[in-house]
């Protein structure tokens, strides 16, 4: 692919968040991060040229590596992972723009106590299972508006930005609606909150008409799916 068919595929890409959004309304924004984690410097500069800026990764010896190497790029690196405790330092050095993936008060504790030795803060969005699955991260959603605030309220290193959540696993879209509904619902009960992060390659649209503000896309960003055409 050229990178002026790039530029097209991109292009139709942004179509597709365009008309979910303004099935929402005309003052909906969504942002996009391309999870670049299937993706080398070369693919994540590629797609830079012609436009984007935050991209996110999820695990910390990559963004390390690639923002390292992106260096003089203005890039925004978002780490969508799930944190273990022996890596805390390594993430707070880099600085990211946004942990999207805060999941329980036993991290938030952990990573206030580390931010606290260091004198820095971060930015975060907690992490909500809202399908309730096993395989997935995140509060449930009945204690998720006590565990907001009680991160707010105890570990003032960390600044929460509102939430994020992962579709329910499974081919039914009314399943998968609903998670999002879940999620969404919990944020709107959040007066300070910007960020509702919801949606990835399979499922953008439906999360964004959920109400959605940021879309987490890999490979449907860098071409390794099909782009379907939008209706």
């Amino acid at each position: 692919m050229t990178q002026t068919e790039y530029k097209i595929y991109i292009d139709n890409m942004i179509r597709r968040v365009e008309k979910a959004r303004l099935r929402v309304s005309g003052h909906h924004i969504v942002k996009i991060v391309a999870v670049s984690k299937y993706s080398s410097t070369d693919e994540i500069e590629t797609l830079y040229n012609i436009g984007q800026r935050a991209f996110g990764e999820n695990k910390v010896q990559d963004l390390k590596a690639k923002s390292t190497e992106l260096e003089e790029l203005p890039l925004e690196w978002h780490f969508i992972g799930n944190l273990q405790k022996n890596k805390i330092n390594n993430l707070i050095d880099l600085s990211p723009t946004l942990f999207q993936g805060l999941d329980s008060i036993e991290l938030a504790k952990e990573l206030n106590k580390k931010l606290e030795a260091k004198n820095a803060t971060i930015d975060c969005l907690l992490q909500i299972n809202s399908a309730k699955e096993e395989s997935k991260h995140g509060v449930m959603p009945e204690i998720a508006l006590e565990r907001y605030q009680e991160i707010q309220e105890k570990y003032p290193n960390i600044h929460l930005k509102g939430v994020m959540s992962i579709g329910a696993h499974t081919e039914d879209k009314e399943l998968i609606k609903k998670s999002f509904q879940t999620t969404h619902e919990i944020f709107e009960q959040l007066p300070d909150a910007k960020i509702c992060s919801m949606g990835m390659s399979s499922d953008f649209e439906l999360a964004i008409e959920c109400g959605s503000n940021m879309v987490r896309l890999g490979s449907i960003m860098f071409n390794k799916l099909p782009l379907l055409p939008f209706s």
